[in-house]
């Protein structure tokens, strides 16, 4: 074979087709989910970029929980205010709590906490906030923690503590509008109670008392 002929035949293997746009069905589809929060039935009255710190009793010591904007988040429907905070990125939560004062109730995940709620400075910091809640859900069961929170500066810091003690008040106010009310449907029962209880006798006393016009 000659060397034209050797050229030929490599030139033809090195020529390569045109690829062709070829679409293959997927085996699967993956359809979209939408990610809930949980913040979709409330409202966010307050957000500010924060550091949050939580005490160590162990070690005695801060440690550092995350970094992320803080918010009050305020039911649309009951109007009670919660603290949330989450980290930056993984958007996990660092800090989940009612902010009220007075009584200790159980709604659904989340608990009303105790009057300990209070901003309290921060020993050498014009910047900080010192408070401890009764239970705090951030890592998914109920723990006792003292949190402190570090601002930018000086003024967003009571720009929170504002904000803050304005819910703990809304929710002090609301809380003890619930329990007047759960006291005030207490004593409806009751005298519905009663008033039942005294149809059933009267009713009991004139069934024996026909009775006895029978007898005779």
């Amino acid at each position: 074979m000659s060397e034209i002929e050797n050229k030929k035949i490599e030139d033809q293997e090195d020529q390569v087709p045109e690829s062709v746009d070829v679409y293959f069905e997927p085996v699967i589809k993956l359809e979209d989910i939408e990610t809930k929060t949980n913040e979709e039935d409330e409202d966010s009255i307050f957000k500010m970029r924060a550091k949050l710190f939580r005490f160590d009793t162990t070690s005695q010591e801060w440690k550092e929980r995350g970094t992320g904007d803080v918010k009050l988040l305020k039911h649309k429907e009951t109007g009670k205010i919660r603290v949330l905070m989450r980290r930056d990125k993984t958007l996990k939560v660092c800090a989940n709590h009612y902010d009220t004062g007075g009584y200790l109730i159980i709604l659904g995940f989340h608990i009303i906490v105790t009057q300990d709620m209070k901003l309290s400075p921060n020993v050498g910091s014009d910047r900080s906030w010192v408070w401890s809640v009764s239970a705090d859900f951030s890592e998914g069961t109920s723990e006792h923690q003292l949190f402190a929170i570090r601002f930018a500066n000086s003024e967003n810091a009571n720009l929170f503590k504002e904000a803050f003690e304005d819910a703990r008040e809304v929710n002090l106010k609301l809380l003890n509008k619930d329990t007047v009310e759960n006291a005030e449907a207490s004593e409806e029962v009751k005298e519905e109670t009663k008033e039942e209880a005294k149809e059933e006798v009267a009713a009991k006393d004139q069934t024996e008392a026909e009775k006895k016009e029978e007898e005779k």
